[in-house]
C-alpha cells in the first residue's frame, strides 16, 4: 500500500475581525462568513503576515458540522505575496461546536478541524508552492484560529 508522508510547512495564526451569520439560506445550510484582519504565518523558509481582507466563507450543515471556504493573501517579510485557499471540516460534540459559534476557543483535540490547502504565488523564490498540496489541522483562541500546515510529499 502507498504512503503519504508530510513535512511541516508552516504555522498560521488568524486574526478575526466581524462575523456575519446570515442564517438559514434556502440551500438547506446556515452561511456564516468570518472576515480575517490580519494574523501571521511561520515557517522554516517562510515568515510573515495574513493582509487584511480575506475570510472564510462558512456553511453550516443541519447537523452542525462545519464545511470552510477560505481565501487569504499572506505577504512574506521580504514582501512576497502568496495567494493562499483551503476548504475544510470542523465537526465535533454539540457543546463544542456551539462554543464556534460564540467565538471561544477550542482545543486540537476537542474536535475533528481538518484543512486541503493550495497556493498561488509569482514570487520566484516562493514558486515551488505553486505545484503543491497540503494538509492542516486547527484549533480556535478566542481571536481566531491557529493552523499547522503540512506540505505533502
Amino acid at each position: 500500500m502507498a504512503r503519504i508522508d508530510t513535512r511541516h510547512l508552516l504555522t498560521m495564526r488568524c486574526d478575526v475581525d466581524s462575523t456575519s451569520h446570515l442564517g438559514a439560506v434556502p440551500q438547506g445550510y446556515e452561511r456564516r462568513i468570518v472576515t480575517v484582519s490580519g494574523g501571521t504565518f511561520e515557517g522554516h523558509d517562510l515568515r510573515g503576515r495574513i493582509r487584511p481582507g480575506g475570510g472564510d466563507f462558512l456553511t453550516i450543515r443541519s447537523d452542525g458540522a462545519y464545511h470552510l471556504d477560505v481565501r487569504l493573501v499572506l505577504e512574506t517579510d521580504g514582501g512576497e505575496l502568496i495567494y493562499m485557499t483551503y476548504i475544510g471540516r470542523r465537526n465535533g460534540p454539540p457543546e463544542v461546536m456551539a462554543r464556534y459559534k460564540r467565538n471561544e476557543a477550542v482545543g486540537a483535540d476537542e474536535d475533528y478541524f481538518r484543512t486541503i490547502v493550495q497556493f498561488e504565488t509569482a514570487a520566484p523564490r516562493l514558486l515551488r508552492l505553486n505545484d503543491l498540496l497540503a494538509v492542516g489541522t486547527g484549533s480556535r483562541t478566542a481571536q481566531g484560529p491557529i493552523y499547522e500546515i503540512f506540505e505533502v510529499l
